[in-house]
């Protein structure tokens, strides 16, 4: 296994759309492998493979207290969204430090591959639903600060830009 780059907003590639996975095989286990460490070394609650720069839609999240409840999504769809709306604040390991809140549906049901390649289908609410529809975000090429005002959003990318420029 291995770690790897977080890439940092507003870093373009983080807006790429990923493409379904075509095939659970061998690479995309490792994968899947190399992003649970990398979350865990992080530490988050979340990752999704555009934000190491794989254009794919596998995510990992870890959401347990104990972090070994790994849930691994690829090409995860959202069948069903409530309509009661929940505010939660969020943050990122691609925008470090920063937190916001963001209203997002309360309840998902999300059908996706496991690293088998078997179909499977998980209710969420609470912290589960915000970080599968945060991920799944990242997977459409949308990073959570873009659910914030743009004078919300000037402010963050001028403070990334210049925590980049100072590493």
């Amino acid at each position: 296994m291995a770690l790897l780059n977080i890439l940092q907003y507003p870093d373009k590639r983080l807006h790429k759309v990923a493409k379904p996975v075509a095939q659970v095989d061998d690479r995309i286990r490792k994968l899947v492998a190399d992003m649970a460490e990398t979350m865990y070394a992080a530490p988050g609650i979340g990752l999704a493979a555009t934000q190491v720069d794989v254009h794919e839609r596998v995510i990992v999240m870890d959401i347990s207290e104990s972090h070994d409840e790994l849930l691994v999504l690829i090409n995860p769809e959202i069948v069903w969204s409530s309509d009661e709306k929940q505010q939660y604040e969020e943050g990122c390991l691609s925008v470090p430090g920063i937190y916001d809140k963001v209203e997002r549906p309360e309840h998902v049901r999300v059908r996706a591959l496991n690293e088998k390649g078997e179909t499977f289908e998980i209710d969420a609410d609470g912290l589960l639903a915000v970080c599968i529809q945060h991920e799944m975000d990242h997977l459409m090429g949308r990073v959570f600060v873009e659910y914030l005002s743009p004078l919300k959003q000037t402010r963050i990318k001028t403070k990334m830009r210049k925590q980049t420029a100072a590493a």
